[in-house]
């Protein structure tokens, strides 16, 4: 087992990156993180688009999210807080309430809506709803928390994946004529006589320049997006390498068809179907990719299904129904017959049967009477219990298991390490050994030693866009999940 791994840290944060699309940035977003002052190690997760830092000291998010920012990616904000707000009466109220959220640290935005009296507030992961509660109650208000919709993130995967397919779809309608006129003219010497004969290689190559055009303008659009600015921050990934790769087989093929007489006898030739054919597989890889990410947090999801939304709690000798954000330890909860056990507990009065196959396993009930535990997200049969809470939030057993799931999901092998350090150096590797045929064939080739020096720059490019990559990374990240 890994060292590193098995040592044991004070403190711990899963933080969410966007922008992530191969192990190359895997490796940035880890290497930007480990140079963060107290970061003693970090571990970055392609398929659940998390890392993981530890360290021995509190950690200052704000060093680690400008870090992560320099590295060409973003540490998403939290799940925005909603409370509901009570006491408000006018815009100065507003803006007292406003000014008090805004002052906790860690909270980067605070909207308060008086005719809805709701806050929303955006922070990092320090940011706690208690703190925000107590908060506005030293505001002169109170507020209570608002259950947030957990089905968001999935949202947000699925409109993803929705979008990938349909420029993936888009993609191949335009490749595959791209392919079977310049391919289908190689494989079948029959073929090729039909199209000299019936449509004229320039014609061929007209059509096959518009449909190329299309798939890189529109489906193609991301790779461009993201792998150029990448390449200005001197910080090249899979998006870089696909971008330089499918322009040079491009704008090759472009010269080709439009001023043929500035190239060597023997070259001119067309690589449209190339730069068409490797956008329309790299999408297919991350469409793949996408689907996994989707599925990699059902299983998270559902336990989070199985927290409570709501307790009824024993105060001042009633019983009242309040969010669960609110129960305290010490607090004496009441679960009726079919209800859910909202937290983790020991029964002090009642006697029933629970539920505890989602714990152990064992689909035969357990008898519970005073004295026993109870677990939260359990699910009580038949009696009436009144038991007094012992562990909320994250010390509940259910919220343990949810965050060992997602450790899981976010730890890494250490041939994963590996791998992810050998991607990191595959694009600069590539782009240094196109220069240096350039380089080459500039000095030593023939005459014209430009021209010969470009299309094999050019050659190498289009060689090593990263097809087998952008698919076999996905891949396995779909099958494994």
């Amino acid at each position: 087992m890994n060292s590193e791994n098995s040592k044991s840290y004070l403190y711990s944060e899963t933080l969410p990156i966007e922008g992530m699309t191969c192990a190359s940035c895997v490796g940035r977003v880890e290497k930007a993180l480990k140079k963060v002052e107290g970061v003693e190690n970090a571990e970055v997760n392609l398929a659940t688009e998390k890392a993981m830092i530890s360290s021995s000291q509190p950690l200052d998010l704000i060093a680690v999210t400008k870090a992560v920012e320099r590295a060409g990616y973003k540490i998403l904000a939290s799940q925005p807080i909603e409370l509901s707000i009570e006491g408000m009466t006018c815009a100065s109220c507003v803006g007292r309430v406003e000014k008090a959220l805004k002052k906790v640290e860690g909270v980067q935005q605070a909207n308060v809506n008086l005719a809805t009296e709701r806050a929303w507030v955006q922070g990092n992961a320090q940011v706690q709803s208690s703190d925000l509660i107590q908060a506005v109650k030293k505001a002169g208000y109170h507020a209570k928390l608002v259950e947030q919709d957990q089905s968001d993130q999935q949202d947000k995967k699925t409109t993803e994946q929705q979008q990938l397919k349909r420029d993936l779809i888009i993609s191949l309608i335009l490749a595959v004529p791209v392919f079977i006129l310049e391919m289908g003219s190689h494989m079948i010497p029959a073929f090729h006589m039909w199209v000299v004969d019936n449509i004229g290689t320039q014609q061929s190559w007209l059509i096959q320049f518009v449909l190329t055009t299309l798939v890189l303008i529109f489906p193609g659009r991301r790779f461009y997006q993201k792998g150029i600015p990448a390449l200005w921050r001197f910080a090249p990934d899979m998006n870089s390498l696909v971008a330089v790769g499918t322009l040079a087989a491009y704008s090759f093929s472009l010269v080709a068809t439009f001023i043929p007489q500035v190239l060597p006898e023997g070259t001119v030739n067309v690589y449209y179907e190339a730069a068409a054919v490797i956008v329309s597989l790299i999408l297919l890889g991350r469409y793949f990719e996408a689907k996994a990410k989707g599925r990699t947090s059902q299983a998270i999801q559902h336990l989070v299904g199985m927290q409570a939304k709501t307790a009824r709690v024993h105060h001042n000798g009633q019983v009242n129904e309040v969010p669960i954000a609110e129960v305290t330890t010490e607090t004496i909860v009441e679960i009726r017959p079919g209800e859910r056990v909202p937290v983790d507990g020991e029964v002090v009065e009642g006697q029933s049967y629970i539920d505890e196959s989602m714990i152990t396993g064992e689909p035969v009930p357990v008898k519970k009477q005073v004295g026993d535990q109870v677990v939260g997200g359990t699910i009580n049969q038949n009696g009436t219990l009144n038991f007094r809470a012992t562990a909320i939030g994250d010390s509940s057993v259910l919220a343990q298991i949810i965050r060992m799931v997602e450790q899981a999901q976010g730890s890494k092998l250490p041939i994963q390490a590996l791998v992810d350090k050998v991607t990191m150096w595959f694009v600069p590797m590539v782009m240094f050994l196109a220069a240096l045929t350039f380089a080459v064939w500039f000095v030593l080739g023939p005459e014209p030693a430009l021209t010969f020096s470009l299309v094999n720059a050019v050659a190498v490019l289009i060689i090593a866009c990263p097809c087998a990559m952008g698919l076999a990374t996905p891949t396995s990240i779909m099958v494994g999940t």
